[in-house]
């Protein structure tokens, strides 16, 4: 007999029957448990096939490290890296070690004016973004800009006129769903009806200001000291309108939403006096014609944790919910994109690492064909005007100390 056998005898024989009832009536009484599921999604049918479109890009500015994964997800869709141009002495050599096939040019007139070329890249200074954007627009080109795409309501303006004129396609890498697993098998199972309608999205989006050096993340955003620009509002566009728009970018699309307005937004500057103008906490509340949404944002990850920060997506649905956990399992696992949902028959966790990326493929297809599947063009805008509107909006708050 084992010793937990014992235990459980021991206990019995102490508080009786009746004294269990009562001292254990979720026990006692307790419905048929749901189904418990653990599973790890498979990749896509098509996950091995060579990319169907060959398109020849080029890069104009990497002042941001994101520049990386915006590279990796376009030559995943069959993009050729042909030529690159940056300001930063440090970002170029870096660039021009990762990418040593790729041309070095001297001027952003040199990519422009290059026929051959059918898509340009930016991480650019948030504010030069979208002039840039306008430029590669009106020489035929299409653009995707890092996030945020756009950091004033005069530049969406432009922005959109342009795209007018032009008919051509101005992305912006939302990467925090666009490049996520766990987000990207949340909105399969939000389209198939997994938990019913959306009601509501909670996007928890802590972030690091400078992170440990560790090996393999020596091209991430923090993983080398910031620049001067990204203490400077009118520069990085604000907290709300920067590290927010992944977050409002979510909210549209797991709601569905076309209309939204921002009901409530605040900004603080909690931890950073030396840079008095920085932004380190906001949240915002956002209500749509299809669902209501809520952000948290700040600059607050522990280094214990291991990782940039501790992202997470909560998706209210009427018939059940999903969390998605992106980065890490706190205490249980360093592996990111693990997904949990319930609903009225079933508890299912779900290891997405096996998901495919599908927004490289069909962002480069869509250039091709002239369609707009990677990413819709008007919810991508809105979500920028939301953002920027949210920081012009915010309520600054100083907390006692």
């Amino acid at each position: 007999m084992t010793m937990d056998a014992v235990n459980r005898r021991s206990f019995l024989k102490a508080i009786g029957t009746t004294g269990m009832i009562s001292a254990l009536p979720e026990l006692a009484f307790a419905q048929p448990s749901s189904s418990l599921i653990h599973e790890v999604a498979a990749p896509a049918q098509d996950a091995d096939a060579l990319p169907k479109h060959p398109i020849k890009f080029a890069v104009c500015g990497m002042s941001h490290d994101h520049i990386y994964g915006m590279v990796g997800a376009i030559q995943r869709g069959g993009g050729i890296l042909v030529a690159f141009k940056g300001e930063e002495p440090e970002k170029v050599a870096a660039f021009a070690k990762r990418f040593p096939e790729a041309k070095r040019v001297n001027s952003d007139e040199e990519i422009l004016n290059d026929p051959s070329i059918q898509l340009v890249l930016s991480s650019t200074i948030a504010s030069h973004r979208a002039p840039l954007g306008v430029r590669v627009m009106q020489h035929g080109k299409d653009f995707l800009s890092d996030k945020p795409g756009i950091t004033t309501l005069e530049q969406l303006a432009d922005v959109r006129k342009t795209i007018a004129e032009t008919k051509r396609i101005y992305g912006i890498m939302y990467s925090e769903r666009l490049e996520v697993k766990g987000a990207v098998k949340a909105g399969e199972l939000v389209h198939a009806g997994a938990i019913g309608r959306v009601i509501q999205t909670i996007n928890i989006a802590p972030h690091q200001v400078e992170q440990p050096r560790r090996p393999g993340q020596e091209y991430n955003g923090g993983a080398s000291s910031r620049p001067d620009w990204f203490w400077e509002p009118e520069l990085y566009g604000g907290i709300l309108c920067d590290i927010g728009s992944h977050q409002v970018d979510q909210f549209l699309y797991y709601t569905g939403s076309t209309e939204a307005e921002v009901v409530a937004s605040q900004i603080a500057n909690i931890q950073h006096p030396q840079h008095p103008r920085f932004q380190d906490f906001g949240d915002m509340m956002l209500r749509g014609d299809r669902g209501f949404g809520y952000v948290r944002l700040d600059w607050f990850t522990p280094d214990a944790l291991g990782t940039w920060g501790d992202g997470r997506l909560f998706i209210l649905g009427t018939e059940g919910y999903i969390e998605v956990r992106k980065y890490t399992n706190v205490a249980v696992s360093k592996s990111g994109n693990n997904l949990f949902l319930v609903n009225k028959t079933e508890q299912r966790y779900i290891d997405c690492n096996n998901v495919t990326l599908p927004f490289g493929p069909l962002f480069v297809a869509d250039i091709v064909n002239r369609t707009h599947i990677a990413q819709d063009q008007a919810q991508c805008l809105l979500a920028a005007e939301l953002v920027i509107k949210a920081q012009l909006k915010a309520t600054m708050v100083h907390l006692k100390s």
